[in-house]
């Protein structure tokens, strides 16, 4: 088999109307459709890992484990945003609670961290490789 690149990542909403929220007002998604918010209208997929509970504790919390009060995350998805900061403070003003302010990580990426209505770990990020810097 050969995969060619991954056609699509979608969240599993648990509540439906938080979910639309946060991903076309809080995130500004162009999504269409009511029984199926969906786009196609996004640039494609850059990068696809398997990234272990530890790492992205470390990563939001700088921590080994995942704290209990905070529900532990099924995927992680990162949108490459023009300004983290600018993208963080816009997202804290519209009441969403970061996990971790705009900081850089060891491998040069610059992200603010935060969870989806449904527990998606959520990446507002600047990474210069795939920006060709």
């Amino acid at each position: 088999m050969k995969i060619l690149f991954v056609a699509g990542v979608a969240a599993i909403a648990r509540d439906a109307a938080a979910s639309r929220r946060f991903y076309m007002e809080g995130l500004g998604l162009p999504l269409e459709g009511d029984d199926y918010p969906h786009t196609d209208k996004l640039d494609g997929l850059k990068h696809f890992g398997l990234w272990s509970l530890s790492d992205a504790a470390r990563s939001a919390f700088g921590a080994e484990r995942w704290p209990d009060d905070v529900p532990i995350p099924q995927a992680v998805i990162e949108l490459e945003v023009e300004d983290v900061a600018a993208a963080a403070a816009e997202m804290r003003h519209k009441g969403y609670r970061l996990l971790t302010g705009v900081k850089t990580e060891p491998w040069g990426q610059v992200v603010a961290r935060l969870l989806s209505p449904e527990g998606l770990l959520l990446g507002l990020t600047y990474t210069p490789w795939m920006r060709g810097q």
